[in-house]
């Protein structure tokens, strides 16, 4: 599939979804919604062990969410509060949405960071599994304060779970722009590479991924996830079931037989 905003590749077991929107490569609405589609079939193909994300354009992963259209709904906001009484919580947006079924997929998720990614492109590698940055003059983080706003998909969140809130309210609330290698000292990504080689070294890192035990990369990824939102208790109820899941399937029993005999195995995912 390819989208105006989504130029998508397979190669085997690994699905590569460029995103760009020339000349701002900002996220949309419309964007979002391309992101939900293709999420419905990468849900749908168990075939799919590995989701790359990464920018179309040079330099740049996504700059941030256009702001033009968040300052039109501000301005529709204002107008609006004139006469209207307040309103009840409503259901999720739909970007929230779409980052919790980045989270859930069975699938490893890769946010290749060939570039700039600021608010709401930030936002959308935090709900990713792996964060590669591109060791370059870029920038990383969630500087909405400095326009009257807080990150409105996730980023408060996520960061603080992945930070501690001390280093969550220090960034957010300075909206802070980190450097590569900054974000990589706090643990926001998890490697580096130079731009030069950045295609390749994110290329090779998804396809280790591709080669391991499909059914138990997506349980552990199912029991951490899940988990650090319970209790230890909860977590290690869920960590049962997830082992449990593993130890029914024909490659946990393949691969342990060959491996006691010094053989090599061939994932099935079953």
């Amino acid at each position: 599939m390819t989208s105006p905003r989504l130029d998508l590749e397979r190669d085997g077991a690994i699905w590569t979804a460029r995103l760009s929107n020339p000349p701002t490569h900002t996220l949309t609405a419309h964007g979002v919604i391309e992101l939900a589609r293709m999420l419905d079939d990468v849900e749908n193909d168990p075939s799919i062990r590995v989701l790359v994300l990464t920018g179309g354009g040079e330099g740049v992963f996504v700059a941030h969410y256009e702001v033009g259209e968040l300052a039109a709904s501000a301005e529709q906001n204002v107008a609006a509060a004139r006469s209207a009484t307040p309103e009840a919580p409503g259901e999720l947006h739909p970007f929230h949405r779409v980052l919790l079924r980045l989270e859930r997929l069975s699938a490893v998720t890769i946010a290749g960071l060939n570039g700039n990614a600021a608010g709401g492109g930030c936002e959308l590698s935090l709900a990713c599994d792996f964060r590669l940055m591109a060791d370059g003059d870029f920038h990383y983080g969630l500087p909405e304060t400095n326009v009257g706003i807080i990150p409105g998909a996730g980023g408060t969140q996520r960061m603080a779970r992945l930070l501690g809130t001390a280093r969550a309210l220090d960034l957010i609330l300075h909206g802070a722009l980190l450097s590569p290698r900054q974000a990589l000292e706090l643990g926001l990504v998890h490697r580096l590479y130079a731009v030069e080689s950045f295609r390749k070294e994110v290329a090779e890192f998804a396809a280790t991924l591709a080669g391991r035990a499909p059914l138990a990369l997506a349980a552990a990824k199912r029991a951490i996830r899940r988990g650090a939102e319970t209790t230890l208790e909860g977590g290690l109820a869920i960590e049962q079931a997830c082992f449990e899941e593993t130890m029914r399937s024909r490659d946990a029993a393949g691969a342990m037989r060959a491996w006691l005999k010094g053989e090599p195995y061939a994932w099935e995912g079953k």
